[in-house]
């Protein structure tokens, strides 16, 4: 094995040991997601182009909750051309208010959202939008990065100052993780795999904390498995209420 690529399965296994310091943040996060689904109220999830993978991760998957719901734009979609246009859609203030006002999202809803840098206009206006609508935020971002940047939204704020709850990803300043001889900028980036993990813990714990209060979570299975088709057909049926994407 290269030393390049030891040197990123270590960074990748030292910084998932590292979650487990924010045991309490990780609780009180599902916990707010556990008082929507009780009450009747929905989860969203939301994230601009790169960090809307993890929106994708989240949503209509074998394994995850189909009660969580993604607030998605075209334009800030990986497939939209030229590319480079998520950059500057995502610096358009006013967009992320709208794309709330369009949304199903009501009081009692909670809403995660992830931003390594956290600075960018949509999600700041995305997390503003929310918390005038009663929704609690749940935020996945790089607190080192957040300590080097400032916000491009009028406001000033950075989406670390408008979460209900903050979970650091531990990912560094620049987010790629492996420097090369002879390269500036470093190689491999850590935070799709550090914002997937919090995430399934997320929905984990939540799913953990279902149970304990005799909720059996709407977890889908596999339909790549015969027989699962039913099992996530009556799951739809009976939580057709809290699933917004159909």
């Amino acid at each position: 094995m290269s030393q390049a690529l030891r040197d990123y399965y270590t960074q990748i296994q030292q910084k998932l040991e590292t979650l487990a310091q924010q045991q309490e943040r990780l609780d009180s996060a599902a916990g707010l997601m556990l008082d929507s689904v009780m009450q009747g109220r929905n989860l969203f999830v939301f994230g601009a182009s790169h960090a809307g993978i993890l929106a994708e991760e989240m949503s209509y998957r074998a394994g995850g909750l189909a009660i969580v719901n993604p607030l998605f734009s075209a334009a800030l979609m990986l497939n939209v051309r030229p590319l480079t246009l998520t950059s500057a859609v995502e610096n358009v203030e006013g967009l992320g208010r709208v794309l709330v006002e369009e949304s199903p999202l009501q009081r009692g809803d909670t809403l995660l959202i992830h931003s390594v840098s956290g600075r960018n206009a949509i999600t700041i206006d995305v997390a503003l939008a929310a918390r005038e609508r009663g929704v609690s935020v749940v935020a996945i971002t790089s607190l080192a990065t957040a300590a080097q940047v400032t916000s491009r939204h009028s406001s000033g704020l950075l989406l670390a100052n408008l979460a209900d709850v903050t979970l650091d990803n531990h990912c560094d300043f620049g987010d790629a993780a492996v420097s090369l001889p002879g390269m500036a900028q470093k190689v491999a980036p850590l935070s799709t795999i550090m914002g997937a993990t919090i995430a399934n813990s997320l929905v984990l714990r939540l799913c953990e904390m279902m149970m304990e209060r005799g909720q059996v979570p709407p977890v889908l299975a596999s339909a790549n498995i015969d027989g699962n088709q039913q099992i996530n057909k009556d799951i739809m049926a009976r939580w057709c209420d809290q699933i917004h994407y159909l």
